[in-house]
């Protein structure tokens, strides 16, 4: 499809505003912050996988979670989906270019995460016994 000049300074306008109600960067943000989206891009930072690789890599994700977050990733273009014909059908999943740059960040909020889990739950069970008493 071709773009008019007059068409592409019109979309050069556009801003995005992830707190105003109807920006579509709100669903980004939806499908980067939920858990499983998270691990599996995560998970895929070391190469191409195969669908039951990643189950077993990421534990406790069902095989319809499995699926669909890979199918929403593959949708918006985080992850290539590549089907190899074989016997059994060989399918592998890797991160594209804009899935690899979302790993400095994903990384780095998985690794804050493991690095202050113990602070976490510290806070918590404080949280959660002042709400006893009261």
């Amino acid at each position: 499809m071709t773009v008019t000049a007059e068409a592409r300074r019109a979309q050069d306008k556009v801003v995005y505003n992830a707190f105003m109600a109807a920006c579509p960067t709100r669903q980004v943000l939806a499908t980067i912050a939920d858990k499983w989206a998270a691990l599996l891009i995560t998970a895929l930072a070391d190469g191409s996988q195969r669908h039951s690789e990643l189950a077993r890599t990421v534990a406790g994700v069902s095989q319809k979670m499995l699926t669909q977050t890979l199918r929403v990733l593959e949708r918006d273009g985080v992850i290539a989906r590549t089907v190899t014909a074989s016997v059994p059908v060989r399918v592998d999943y890797e991160l594209t270019d804009l899935g690899e740059s979302l790993m400095p960040i994903l990384g780095a909020l998985k690794t804050w995460s493991e690095t202050h889990i113990r602070e976490i739950m510290a806070a918590r069970d404080e949280y959660e016994a002042r709400e006893l008493v009261a």
